[in-house]
């Protein structure tokens, strides 16, 4: 196959008629403002639907859902490195990637894909703006809130980050209080309900395995606490959002 005579022809049949790019600035700011966790403007991109808008999209495929799944990789491959670039840690940013794109390749519809991507973009653009307030955080809140991100399935106790920052249950305490402007049994809850929502969205573990899962000491504990955060239980939640966005 001689795919340069192929380039050639398909360039010269197709030139003055193939759709034109986005200009390089405009994929530079998107990328940059989830880099910098700047939520405002890209809630107002995926508003705007820019990543289905057939304006400025390459062709990548003929088929319609083809091309966007096309697209989805590209766009969360980008991401990954704009945010290890901006801090995330490199293992951290590409699980993330590898959760998103398998995922979208269950997708049925262009609709699926374009709510995943909305969902997948924010959800990144949170975790770096998170991360930019992480910097002005002690060394004691950083150990705390990697604890908790790297032991969610389990149950978490004041005790148990005392122990491992090295300081008193009570001025750990405080200390979070005053950095993070919650308590730590607050955070704590907020991680994993957090997670939960993720897992009724895109898995189909029933509520007793998430329940197991996260740590929380019944069903019913669990299903109360979801309520709280949301103001859906959890089986409503997912019959409304079950493998789409937010």
């Amino acid at each position: 196959m001689d795919l340069h005579k192929e380039w050639y022809t398909v360039e010269f049949d197709n030139g003055e008629t193939s759709p034109t790019h986005r200009p390089l600035e405009e994929e530079y700011s998107f990328y940059q403002a989830v880099k910098k966790g700047d939520l405002e403007y890209i809630r107002e991109n995926c508003d705007k639907q820019t990543f289905s808008s057939p304006n400025g999209m390459g062709i990548l495929s003929t088929d319609p859902l083809t091309n966007l799944k096309y697209h989805f990789v590209v766009t969360v491959a980008m991401i990954t490195r704009h945010c290890v670039e901006g801090g995330m840690a490199l293992e951290h940013s590409y699980r993330l990637s590898d959760f998103y794109i398998q995922k979208m390749d269950k997708c049925q519809s262009t609709a699926e894909i374009i709510s995943l991507h909305k969902h997948m973009v924010l959800d990144y653009t949170s975790r770096m703006s998170l991360l930019s307030k992480r910097a002005s955080y002690s060394k004691s809140i950083l150990l705390c809130i990697d604890y908790i991100y790297n032991h969610i399935h389990e149950r978490i106790t004041i005790n148990d980050l005392a122990k491992y920052t090295s300081l008193s249950p009570s001025h750990l305490s405080k200390l979070f209080k005053k950095e993070v402007g919650i308590s730590i049994s607050e955070y704590i809850r907020e991680q994993k309900i957090s997670t939960a929502q993720n897992l009724l969205i895109y898995s189909e573990l029933s509520l007793i395995e998430i329940t197991n899962h996260l740590g929380f000491a019944s069903q019913s504990h669990f299903i109360q606490t979801f309520e709280k955060y949301t103001g859906l239980t959890p089986k409503k939640y997912r019959d409304k959002y079950f493998r789409t966005a937010h």
